[in-house]
């Protein structure tokens, strides 16, 4: 008995979509390992990066390593209480210098391969038998900095020898989504005290986190307890939606908290007209902020490979609040179920982007459009790939 094969489906292209839908990104832009190496080149090495919050290094000799791009980057406090960056590797053979992801040294830091000797400035004050080589300048020896900005609390840090314009690219965002600066100022996010940090290990590219974020068409969906407190969200219109637009709570509702319930006081300078709503801003590329009345709270991204992405997530109080030892659980609790029900959503998305049936990418509906603003930009700073 022969059978007829039978040819696959065809698959629509752009050009045919009808004019309420428009096409995403194809499937190998979340699978391709060279497209994550040009990601890794061409922004998450050249754009500022969120790397630490700054009160995780507490005094003088605290350090910890991130992983920017393709890089290891050591941010550390100086003697005098700045926070400084290196590329964390020794300039004598490459040795990493620190292998731990977080610690502290008591003066000086030390490569364990040959004992090359920096302080905490990055200059090169050590060496086996370096007295003997009075023409090695310690200076242009010492360990390679990098860039580094502190705002809303964190260092930022960028690998480029000529870096973007902070205040455009970072700053911009708030005032892209806010309407201007002082909208965020008045969280007085770098005042604030850490009152959880949750770290997620998300089998899943980064661009699908991004997008994921970006839009509320699956919150009446997937996120039960977030419509509950923001019953507009059911409507599939997300935060983002437009300038200066925040979700507003629901009327019974008394606070940014899993059930509804009652949370802190509101935050000092935070107006009027920002009390009861949510604000979410995306700040290209790895970092999501969420403002609320009382707390704010702050997720960083570290693409690990085109599959696999860690998520840090800090929920900010004020100092008063964390240094009762208030329960703030409920809180927590709320935008951590959120947190996990869009990291499960994109581990269940990340498969099929190499199917075949995703070959040509699939489609956005009309809330969703302003994610295509977001793939325009990712093929723009990618070079204009052909996709």
């Amino acid at each position: 008995m022969t059978t007829t094969p039978v040819s696959p489906a065809p698959v629509s292209a752009p050009g045919q979509l009808p004019p309420s839908l428009i096409a995403t990104l194809p499937g190998h832009y979340y699978t391709d390992p060279e497209i994550f190496r040009q990601e890794q080149e061409r922004l998450f090495e050249s754009m500022w990066f969120c790397a630490i919050r700054g009160a995780d290094l507490a005094k003088p000799g605290a350090f910890r390593t991130v992983q920017v791009g393709r890089e290891s980057v050591l941010i550390t406090r100086s003697r005098t209480g700045e926070l400084r960056a290196f590329l964390n590797v020794c300039r004598h053979r490459g040795a990493r210098l620190c292998l731990e992801e977080a610690g502290e040294v008591r003066r000086n830091l030390q490569c364990p391969y040959h004992a090359w000797t920096y302080d905490l400035d990055g200059r090169l004050i050590a060496a086996p038998n370096l007295v003997k080589m009075p023409d090695v300048d310690r200076t242009e020896y010492g360990l390679v900095k990098i860039a580094l900005r502190e705002w809303l609390g964190y260092a930022w840090v960028c690998l480029a020898d000529e870096p973007p314009s902070f205040e455009e690219t970072v700053m911009g965002a708030a005032v892209e989504r806010l309407g201007n600066v002082a909208a965020i100022e008045h969280y007085g996010t770098e005042n604030l005290a850490l009152g959880k940090r949750i770290t997620y290990d998300v089998k899943a590219n980064w661009k699908l986190i991004v997008e994921n974020f970006m839009e509320c068409y699956h919150c009446a969906t997937i996120h039960p307890e977030l419509t509950d407190v923001l019953p507009e969200f059911a409507d599939g219109y997300a935060a983002q939606y437009y300038v200066g637009h925040g979700a507003e709570f629901g009327e019974e509702v008394k606070g940014f908290t899993v059930d509804g319930s009652e949370g802190f006081g509101k935050l000092p300078e935070v107006a009027e007209d920002q009390d009861r709503r949510y604000y979410a801003i995306t700040v290209k590329p790895t970092v999501f902020i969420n403002l609320v009345p009382d707390h704010v709270i702050l997720h960083r991204m570290f693409p690990l490979a085109e599959d696999r992405t860690i998520v840090e997530c800090d929920w900010l109080y004020a100092p008063e609040v964390v240094e009762s030892g208030a329960d703030v659980s409920k809180s927590v609790e709320l935008f951590h179920r959120v947190n996990a029900q869009d990291f499960e959503a994109c581990e269940r998305t990340q498969p099929a982007m190499a199917s075949r049936a995703y070959r040509r990418g699939g489609v956005l509906v009309p809330t969703e459009h302003h994610i295509g603003i977001f793939h325009e930009w990712l093929i723009g700073m990618l070079g204009g790939m052909d996709g």
